[in-house]
């Protein structure tokens, strides 16, 4: 597992994720980037969202 700052979780392998209403999502990709700031249009996998906007300091 990789943290970049401001940045998506890697994580290795398949991977299942449970979303806080109970259901649960697949990807069986070899590397797979999990979204941290919620502005992704795909969460819970990240779509760069976190390019786009700038954090406030």
């Amino acid at each position: 597992m990789t943290l970049e700052q401001g940045g998506p979780v890697l994580v290795e392998g398949p991977v299942e994720v449970r979303l806080d209403d109970g259901s649960t999502v697949v990807s069986d990709r070899f590397m797979t980037a999990l979204c941290t700031c919620r502005r992704s249009r795909t969460y819970p996998w990240c779509d760069t969202s976190h390019r786009r906007r700038s954090r406030p300091a």
